[in-house]
């Protein structure tokens, strides 16, 4: 259920997270099952449950959440380049219900990513 997801239990401090960022829009933290050396999900704290439910009035959250994903790549290292993920529904691996990015660097990244 979208109302008690896992991301929203971590935003309300019911779950511990290694937060990497915080403020009023957004919390970026490291993944637990990290798919490179660096593995920071970055979720808005406003509920929206997929890029497929981004509205007109989510512009500038979205604008937001890569400006962070930028400067937490800069913060961490990832000089040599990153990978910015959004998976969109079961088919397309997404497996929270709240929107997020994957911010993955630390290692070449292979194409196609699988």
């Amino acid at each position: 259920m979208l109302a008690d997801n896992l991301f929203l239990k971590i935003i309300d401090k019911r779950i511990p997270a290694k937060i990497a960022h915080e403020d009023d829009l957004c919390l970026a933290f490291h993944d637990i099952m990290p798919q490179a050396p660096v593995h920071v999900l970055i979720i808005p704290k406003k509920v929206i449950r997929t890029h497929a439910d981004i509205a007109p009035e989510d512009q500038a959250l979205i604008g937001h959440l890569h400006l962070v994903a930028a400067k937490l790549a800069n913060e961490l290292g990832l000089v040599q380049g990153y990978r910015l993920v959004i998976n969109c529904d079961e088919h397309g691996g997404q497996t929270v219900p709240h929107l997020h990015m994957h911010l993955l660097g630390g290692r070449d990244m292979t194409w196609p990513p699988g």
